[in-house]
């Protein structure tokens, strides 16, 4: 929340497609490469945004590091009429909470030092005990438990939380 972190990100992102911007008036091609799908909470997005509407710009689908996970994890995350609701763990708890108790299965990114918090969040939902933690999903240091299991120290960059619903399952 930190204005100075938004200011510091998008003069990367000015510079970055500047320099991306010059190689490519210069005809060449560029590739840039993404973790997860490039519109789903990427860093992509940023540099899309600023290029696509001046260059010619082709995006790949990517698959989404939550599908990973949890197909990763064994866990079908959503039966019959569930509601899937994904949130950043970067909303306050309350936020949190609410969003929690009016949907039947969720994803949780974002996690980082706001891990303590999402854990107060999902107990006071009802949720903790279906909650699975997984770290660097669908990479080799891949690691994956009950939310209720893991320690509260800060989350690494690429973790997240799915709390499968529990809908008509036939």
């Amino acid at each position: 929340s930190d204005p100075r972190y938004g200011q510091c990100m998008s003069e990367f992102y000015e510079q970055a497609s500047g320099q991306i911007a010059q190689r490519l008036q210069a005809g060449q091609d560029v590739a840039l490469l993404c973790v997860g799908d490039p519109f789903f909470y990427g860093s992509f997005m940023h540099m899309y945004r600023r290029l696509a509407g001046q260059y010619p710009c082709r995006v790949i689908a990517g698959i989404t590091a939550m599908s990973g996970c949890w197909t990763n994890a064994g866990t079908p995350i959503t039966w019959g009429d569930d509601i899937l609701t994904v949130l950043p763990g970067t909303l306050d708890t309350a936020q949190l909470t609410e969003r929690l108790k009016a949907t039947d299965a969720a994803v949780i990114m974002k996690l980082g030092r706001n891990l303590p918090r999402v854990r107060e969040a999902l107990a006071a939902a009802g949720m903790l005990e279906r909650a699975m933690y997984v770290e660097y999903g669908t990479m080799e240091a891949e690691r994956i438990q009950r939310l209720s299991e893991k320690q509260d120290e800060p989350a690494p960059y690429f973790s997240l939380i799915i709390v499968p619903g529990n809908g008509r399952q036939l």
